[in-house]
């Protein structure tokens, strides 16, 4: 049966399964529309301090959230930006858009790139251009993928797209699934690393072998590279020979670069200037772009030369974490900063030994607990990134593994 046969959440529900431990062979994320890009959310009702006040004021967190600086990185930009001595742009039109544009091509080893308000304006346009090209209208995915789980079904509805699962839930896409893909297809979309997998990647030779078989078959390769910066340590390679063999790149500078918004999708000069017009007829031509670039811009290199160190300090802390039974984290070993750890209990009363832990310790141990396919465990996403810094790997897992204590 095609996943079109399904609702999103049915799908999500029939397919979405993640290696658990011993007792559970396999469970899936919970079945929600609320399960968005900051992390899987609970349903339990608020009491006392708001989710974010109580966040806002931990020493500590385990997983990715906003910044809540309230007005302080509008301040930084406009004081980044009076440095620079750059002039606001009209419609991306304007020294500080256009350098920047050419500047993270470059990094990805393209010609060109164009910045996009969001990364789902900015994947469609992409996904639209190939099908256009091709004429099968057909885009290979995983079944996890953003296209299907978190956008609505756009590439339908608005383009006209047909989605074709290309792998099990329980790895990233190979180049066998291509070969094996039950129709033919104008573009394969490959998210790096899969988000639903904790992090998980391809090895190097599995990628490049999935380059070279779409490059065979005539079949477009692009990348959700969403959170694509936190790869390069895995791959031990530069980010333009980690891209080289994709057709097109998208990247995000909200996750983990922290910027206050914004995307870019990187290709050829040709294909981006066709981007430009298409993210035109999205409505994607901000009057000035400056506030959303000036953030990516000021903030992107020192992203950049942190995440090494994320990704090695996530290895002792997944492992420290491991060594309680009771809890298992996947993937095992961890291959970028973010991963997810499984465990018994209930969402609504982890989620207030959560907010106990939070207000007692000024730890934030998790934003949420998803119920899996198995009655009893659920899963919960957590990244090492800069909400780390000033705790120890031994006190961050203590903190975490209090979830497990008696109410």
């Amino acid at each position: 049966m095609a996943p079109n046969d399904f609702s999103r959440g049915e799908f999500l529900a029939l397919s979405g399964l993640l290696a658990a431990d011993a007792a559970a062979s396999r469970v899936a994320p919970r079945p929600a529309k609320e399960a968005a890009d900051a992390g899987v959310v609970t349903r339990a009702a608020p009491s006392g301090p708001s989710r974010e006040d109580l966040r806002r004021g931990c020493r500590a967190a385990l997983a990715p959230g906003p910044s809540g600086n309230d007005g302080a990185e509008l301040i930084r930009i406009g004081e980044w930006v009076q440095r620079q001595g750059l002039s606001a742009d009209v419609y991306g039109n304007g020294e500080l858009v256009q350098s920047f544009e050419r500047r993270v091509a470059g990094l990805l080893g393209f010609e060109d790139g164009c910045f996009m308000p969001t990364g789902t304006m900015g994947q469609l346009i992409v996904l639209r251009m190939y099908a256009d090209a091709g004429g099968k209208r057909t885009v290979g995915l995983h079944p996890s993928s953003h296209h299907v789980l978190h956008e609505d079904d756009s590439y339908a509805v608005l383009h006209g797209l047909r989605a074709v699962q290309l792998s099990p839930w329980v790895r990233p896409v190979l180049a066998s699934d291509v070969r094996e893909a039950r129709e033919p297809l104008d573009v394969v979309s490959v998210e790096l690393p899969v988000r639903w997998l904790g992090g998980q990647l391809q090895s190097w030779e599995q990628l490049e072998e999935l380059k070279r078989t779409c490059r065979e078959r005539g079949v477009k390769l692009h990348m959700d590279g969403a959170r694509l910066w936190e790869s390069q340590p895995f791959y031990g390679r530069s980010y333009a020979d980690i891209c080289r063999g994709f057709d097109s790149v998208y990247v995000s500078f909200y996750k983990m670069v922290g910027a206050m918004g914004g995307a870019m999708v990187v290709g050829g000069r040709d294909f981006i200037s066709t981007a430009r017009l298409w993210r035109h007829r999205h409505g994607g031509n901000i009057f000035q772009m400056m506030p959303y670039v000036a953030s990516a811009a000021m903030r992107l290199d020192d992203a950049l030369a942190r995440i090494p160190g994320y990704v090695q300090r996530a290895k002792p802390l997944t492992e420290a974490l491991a060594a309680d039974s009771r809890l298992t984290v996947l993937p095992r070993p961890v291959q970028t900063n973010m991963f997810r750890v499984f465990l018994r209990g209930d969402p609504a009363a982890l989620s207030r030994q959560r907010d106990r832990i939070a207000r007692e310790q000024g730890v934030w141990v998790a934003n949420g607990f998803g119920q899996t396919r198995v009655p009893g465990i659920v899963e919960t996403e957590l990244q090492v990134g800069e909400g780390l810094a000033g705790i120890s790997d031994a006190d961050a897992a203590r903190a975490f593994l209090r979830l497990l204590e008696p109410a």
